[in-house]
């Protein structure tokens, strides 16, 4: 049964090396490299750890990469820095980028690429791994007319001599934690609609299959994305505390379970404005 695995799984691990990954850092003293983040719009090591999550392919449980324990303080210092210039760019420019990058996703090589990372670290088929991407992309999609979600209301002569105006904002700098079943659709859930009102973006992707969510900003940022607008730091649940509690972060968008939910609300919920959670990926809640 495992020689059988291993041969399926050989080509996979072959076609790895085809593929650019310009967020492994390999060093000369290890042969095993680890993940960078994505920071100010290019990939950075992270400070030294002796801490790591190691990664490991499912199928074989072969030692691919070490994942730091990182801080977000960097990647939420350049969302902030990002903020005042992205959120007053006018909403059909940024809808532009979204447009560009729903298109760039589209084409078949650069949706495999994402799946093969998906099937190897998370162990998904190839098909399931590319439903996964597919399924992200129809959120992109949606995202290109957010703008129009963005109007606002008036109303003249509410009362005698009084009429009312509301505006939709952008809040600042956003924050997403993603779970690891679906590596690419719910990350792609998250920043393509906050980046398309305004905010500026930290993504938390899951120490078990980052890649595909790096992959993911490296597109966007290729196509012509402000450094700093989308941000992505590795990590563990200290993580996710740091930015819980980290002054700048205006909304967190959560998915993952009942017990995981519960924490994030009770370690947050002093300073972070709004919470968008799905628990389970069905039972959703809006708080703000």
């Amino acid at each position: 049964m495992t020689s059988s695995i291993l041969h399926r799984t050989k080509p996979l691990l072959q076609r790895s090396t085809a593929h650019s990954a310009p967020w492994l850092h390999h060093s000369p003293t290890n042969s095993v490299p680890t993940i960078k983040n994505f920071i100010q719009g290019r990939f950075v090591p992270s400070p030294a750890s002796l801490d790591q999550i190691h990664l490991y392919d499912p199928s074989t449980n072969h030692h691919l990469a070490n994942v730091p324990r990182s801080s977000p303080t960097d990647a939420i210092h350049a969302a902030s820095a990002a903020f005042p210039s992205w959120s007053s760019t006018p909403p059909q420019i940024r809808q532009r980028f979204l447009l560009e990058y729903a298109h760039v996703l589209h084409g078949k090589e650069t949706r495999e690429e994402i799946a093969h990372w998906i099937t190897l670290e998370m162990g998904k088929t190839s098909l399931d791994a590319m439903g996964d991407v597919w399924r992200g992309l129809e959120v992109v999609e949606a995202s290109c007319r957010a703008g129009v979600e963005m109007l606002g209301d008036s109303m003249l002569n509410l009362s005698n001599g009084l009429d009312t105006i509301s505006y939709r904002v952008p809040l600042g700098v956003c924050a997403g934690i993603a779970p690891f079943n679906f590596p690419a659709m719910i990350p792609l859930w998250m920043f393509p609609l906050a980046l398309a009102t305004g905010n500026t973006y930290v993504l938390k992707p899951t120490e078990k299959a980052p890649s595909a969510a790096l992959l993911l900003a490296k597109i966007l940022h290729d196509i012509g994305l402000p450094p700093g607008v989308l941000n992505v730091v590795n990590g563990g649940k200290e993580c996710v505390d740091e930015i819980l509690t980290h002054p700048d972060v205006k909304a967190v968008s959560f998915v993952g379970s009942n017990a995981a939910g519960e924490y994030i609300h009770e370690v947050g919920e002093c300073s972070v404005v709004g919470f968008v959670d799905e628990l389970f990926t069905k039972n959703k809640s809006v708080d703000r």
